[in-house]
């Protein structure tokens, strides 16, 4: 399966973003989804996972309240609409796929998404 991530950009903070993550190749459906993030100088780390149907989410501490998950199975495509953007969510956020279920360990995951660039600004 491929992905591609897409909507990310220059923000300021208290806006508003929604990426995306379309998927090609195989059934999106037969894969739950993840989405990592990662800042200069840091640790990719998680943001939030959803299972195949859509019924089961997870988000990381540093986010929850503030973004929520979902998908499209029809369409194909994964979603991440952030509010709140603060400062410290400037990373670049990827999406990523595994078979089975849902999971909050990155090296889990089995395809990747090429990231997408978020700033945010003051």
């Amino acid at each position: 399966v491929q992905l591609q991530a897409s909507g990310g950009g220059l923000v300021q903070a208290g806006d508003s973003l929604r990426l995306s993550c379309a998927a090609s190749g195989r059934t999106f459906s037969t894969y739950a989804m993840g989405w990592f993030r990662q800042a200069p100088g840091k640790e990719r780390e998680f943001v939030a996972t959803i299972s195949r149907s859509g019924d089961y989410w997870s988000y990381g501490s540093s986010v929850k309240g503030r973004v929520t998950i979902s998908r499209d199975n029809v369409k194909n495509t994964g979603y991440l609409q952030m509010n709140s953007l603060k400062l410290e969510d400037t990373a670049v956020y990827y999406c990523a796929v595994r078979l089975r279920l849902s999971s909050t360990r990155q090296t889990e995951y089995e395809f990747w998404g090429q990231g997408t660039q978020v700033t945010v600004s003051s």
